[in-house]
């Protein structure tokens, strides 16, 4: 890997809060309908995460394969709470993003690497006034929240995470985050699924308790509703 030199651009410091649940299982058809009430982008995406050494409150990855992305926790600045539906701790994080070589990993990565499947549909929400309208690409203003729904693979190991994203002016930040929330949990979740703290999680902290690629079913408080 080759990172490009300091001529190159930089994403510097760019600043977030974040709220993420990681699931065990395939993601359900009746989820991806739930979310599919908004218009999305779907990507496919490869990232390989550097889980050796221990890097405390430091995420690494080689984003698919051309950018090498260094994230900082930078605390967490309280609970994002939607009643009955979605409870979860919010994450501040500020992210540093470098052009590098191209990369064509097979398999599970060099050691001390994991490579992670991603496909990911995504939704953009901008705050209109104090409320959280979706985005027209190309003309959302800041502050904005993505909403990202994503099918994930570890070798043969299934899992789904459900995540916001809100970046933009420091001060808009907790406005966006809670406005998209309240605008995406309008409707419950199907059969009766309730995204709780147990669930909560960032990438790095899922990939440090889950080392071991393994096959995973589908939660069983995962209850389709009749009919």
């Amino acid at each position: 890997m080759t990172v490009a030199p300091p001529e190159s651009p930089v994403i510097e410091g760019l600043r977030s809060l974040e709220v993420r649940w990681i699931l065990s299982g395939r993601l359900e058809p009746a989820v991806a309908g739930w979310f599919g009430r908004f218009p999305a982008e779907t990507v496919f995406r490869q990232d390989a995460y550097l889980l050796g050494p221990e890097l405390g409150g430091l995420s690494v990855k080689i984003r698919a394969g051309t950018a090498l992305e260094v994230k900082a926790y930078r605390g967490s600045p309280g609970i994002l709470d939607v009643a009955s539906r979605a409870r979860g701790r919010i994450e501040s994080w500020q992210k540093w993003s470098f052009p590098c070589s191209p990369l064509n990993w097979d398999g599970s990565g060099p050691a001390g690497w994991r490579i992670i499947r991603k496909t990911r549909r995504i939704t953009r929400f901008w705050l209109a006034g104090e409320r959280a309208v979706t985005a027209t690409p190309g003309r959302a203003t800041e502050p904005v929240c993505a909403a990202e729904l994503t099918d994930i693979h570890s070798g043969r190991q299934a899992w789904w995470s459900l995540g916001l994203e809100a970046t933009g002016p420091a001060d808009r930040l907790h406005s966006a985050l809670h406005s998209t929330a309240a605008q995406l949990f309008t409707q419950p979740l199907p059969g009766d699924l309730e995204l709780d703290m147990s669930d909560c999680q960032s990438y790095a902290q899922w990939l440090s308790w889950h080392q071991e690629p393994r096959v995973t079913e589908a939660p069983a408080r995962y209850r389709p509703r009749s009919g």
